[in-house]
């Protein structure tokens, strides 16, 4: 029988937040139920991938496993209740549909952020955390540089991944160009709400930049904070630390502007500072601009470079969903070819076998050269018979044969008894 791959997937399409946040798997999490895979199925190629927006599990196996792996999930967070979450999983019994929705997902055609860059990352560290305990196979190992391959095409031949095109990104992608020239840009983050945290967790992405932030509730801040590095200091010393900051990124709610040109012009302010205002209404004053020095930008200023990218992004997508189609082609020609291969050495095992045992039994009394000319004879013979076996394997893999043909070479050679002899 035919080994099928299978997803099953919890995603910001079928679930939302607050369910999302209570099946989440940390990296321990998942090494632990990638081993009880292993010793409870047996299973070689299995994928995990967890992140903010989806929980997947990928894997390899004649039946449906979905209800055991998500039982497994339920284990390790402490959810006796986890079948009450069988309804936000989609499960993909299809072969092709679960290698489809990897490629798709891997490539960002399925995140929030159409064609986010952050999930490719994602996707090889939990290859990664397979391979590191033999849990990648020669399919899965194919599959994988498969998909890699895929998505440096697709950075190369389409635009799919120009631009940043979401608002948090977009904001981090704006200070890193502006504080290039800057040894170790002293960055401010006021506030961590919803756009606040996302920003926060995009600065990882600024490595050498000094984060420090702040907001009203400090326990938020820390909480936030603390996974990344960042500084975190109380509210109230706030403006000191604007005093001391190269860039300053205001997320708050505010009727009134927070921060004021009043405000500003008692800074000292030798070179620039960036002033990026994430706040609806508005919390810093536009009139900041008129101080030597001041940069502002605003949500509309940055939003509408993100839907130049968006646009970009989704004209893109054909194009993308075309070079994914190819890649998966290709994917399973290799896929066929690999299902015939150990009919195709045990046949050749068996005639081999047949040919030693001929050449032994009639040429006990030849001399060398005599040998010589019959072993390469024979060996020729052995080649011309495998040819056609040989051809028509590959050519029903073309058909989707495959299994038909297996069983009836197989009983033709009688190579299932040649494997009990054994």
């Amino acid at each position: 029988m035919q080994i099928k791959f299978r997803a099953l997937s919890l995603s910001h399409k079928t679930a939302p937040v607050q369910i999302r946040e209570i099946i989440a798997l940390g990296d321990q999490e998942i090494q632990r139920i990638l081993l009880k895979l292993k010793d409870f199925f047996s299973l070689n190629d299995v994928l995990i991938l967890s992140t903010c927006n989806r929980t997947e599990v990928y894997y390899s196996h004649d039946l449906d496993l979905s209800t055991e792996i998500i039982k497994l999930v339920g284990l390790e967070k402490g959810l006796p209740d986890i079948v009450n979450y069988l309804e936000y999983f989609q499960i993909y019994q299809n072969d092709r549909d679960a290698i489809s929705h990897l490629f798709r997902v891997s490539m960002g055609l399925e995140a929030q952020v159409v064609g986010d860059i952050q999930i490719s990352n994602q996707v090889k560290r939990a290859y990664q955390a397979s391979a590191d305990l033999e849990m990648a196979g020669p399919f899965l190992h194919r599959l994988m540089h498969t998909v890699f391959f895929t998505n440096k095409r697709i950075v190369q031949e389409t635009s799919f991944r120009e631009g940043a095109a979401s608002l948090s990104y977009a904001t981090v992608e704006l200070i890193e160009s502006l504080t290039a020239n800057t040894y170790q840009p002293r960055i401010l983050l006021i506030g961590v709400g919803e756009i606040g945290e996302d920003v926060a967790k995009n600065m990882v992405y600024l490595p050498n930049a000094k984060v420090t932030v702040t907001n009203r509730t400090l326990s938020k801040a820390e909480e936030i904070a603390a996974p990344l590095g960042f500084e975190v200091i109380p509210f109230e010393n706030c403006i000191e630390a604007m005093k001391e900051s190269d860039v300053i990124v205001c997320s708050i709610m505010k009727n009134e502007p927070f921060i004021t040109k009043n405000l500003i012009q008692k800074f000292e302010i030798p070179s620039y500072k960036l002033l990026i205002d994430l706040s609806v209404p508005r919390s810093i004053e536009t009139s900041v601009e008129d101080v030597p020095g001041v940069i502002l930008y605003n949500v509309d200023n940055i939003r509408s470079k993100t839907s130049e990218a968006l646009e970009k992004r989704l004209a893109a997508v054909p194009q993308v969903e075309a070079i994914i189609n190819e890649s998966i082609d290709e994917f399973y020609s290799w896929k066929k070819e690999m299902m015939v291969s150990p009919t195709i050495n045990k046949l050749k095992q068996t005639l081999e076998q047949i040919r030693l045992e001929e050449l032994s039994r009639y040429l006990k009394n030849a001399d060398e050269k005599e040998f010589a000319v019959i072993d390469k004879i024979t060996k020729s013979m052995m080649q011309k018979i495998l040819k056609v076996p040989v051809v028509q394997l590959r050519a029903a893999c073309q058909r989707d044969q495959a299994e038909e043909m297996i069983e009836f070479i197989s009983d033709l050679f009688d190579l299932d008894k040649e494997d009990v002899k054994k």
